[in-house]
């Protein structure tokens, strides 16, 4: 049984520039066996969202530090969903305060790994949620 890949496109929103993380993230997932697409520092939410339709990804990882994830997810969850991309699962990685995880989580931002977060947490929540959204 060929199995295919989980596709994962990693993003840096907004004028955060600070990529460290991310790459050493995209790079360890790709280890693990997915698909990474790493769109690169100072993405647009419609750049990332345009990114997601055309790579036909199954994964969103918006990577932010500046403190700008209050209005950049949700408008990236925003543009997923008026594309049509309602299966997609959104993650954030980096500084959030504890006070804007539920606000996050009803804009749709589906996991929220801060500071010592590793990266197996990340992959392994990434392979049960697309099994749960697949019905596996």
């Amino acid at each position: 049984m060929n199995q295919e890949k989980i596709r994962v496109l990693v993003a840096k929103p907004g004028l955060d520039g600070h990529d460290r993380g991310a790459k050493v993230v995209a790079r360890t997932l790709r280890d693990a066996g997915f698909e990474v697409i790493y769109t690169g520092i100072r993405q647009t939410p419609g750049m990332i969202a345009e990114a997601a339709l055309q790579e036909d990804v199954d994964v969103v990882g918006l990577s932010i530090l500046s403190g700008a994830h209050m209005t950049l997810c949700p408008k990236v969850v925003e543009l997923l969903r008026a594309q049509g991309q309602d299966d997609v699962i959104v993650l954030v990685g980096g500084i959030v305060p504890d006070e804007d995880i539920p606000r996050l989580r009803e804009a749709g931002v589906h996991g929220i790994f801060g500071p010592g977060a590793s990266t197996r947490e990340i992959a392994d929540f990434i392979e049960q949620a697309v099994a749960q959204r697949d019905g596996q």
